[in-house]
């Protein structure tokens, strides 16, 4: 499976967003720059996972974005598709056949199966752990 720079960045918008208080829009700018995305950038990605009801907007001085459902209802897989489609799956540029097609064909399905069952809130969750295991001990 081939990630592309725009996908790599809707997963870090998205997985920023989860990250926040659920139903406090939060500026593009701030996502921008804690996640490191050109601004520009960012601006057609969220508004693209817009149209395909990902994200919502809020206008006004508090607004930005944030989560259309829980981060437990949207799956890695969902934002990869909605970003790549399906050209960002498979081999482009191979022969139907050739001695690995059923092994392309199973990591692929493994690696589908994977992001599918992979939630933001699963991921904000180990991330969380991973962070919290590292937390210093200044003890004497």
């Amino acid at each position: 499976m081939n990630i592309s720079v725009k996908a790599e960045y809707a997963l870090q918008a998205i997985f920023d967003l989860a990250s926040q208080p659920a139903a406090m829009p939060v500026r593009i700018a701030d996502i921008a720059h804690r996640q490191r995305i050109p601004l520009k950038f960012l601006e057609l990605i969220l508004a693209g996972l817009r149209r395909v009801g990902l994200v919502e907007s809020r206008r006004g001085a508090e607004g930005g974005y944030l989560l259309a459902r829980a981060p437990g209802a949207i799956t890695v897989g969902e934002v990869l598709r909605a970003v790549e489609g399906q050209q960002g799956r498979g081999r482009p540029g191979r022969k139907s056949e050739t001695p690995f097609s059923d092994l392309w064909q199973r990591v692929d399905a493994a690696t589908s199966e994977i992001i599918d069952r992979t939630t933001f809130a699963d991921l904000l969750g180990a991330w969380q752990d991973k962070q919290n295991r590292f937390v210093l001990n200044w003890e004497i």
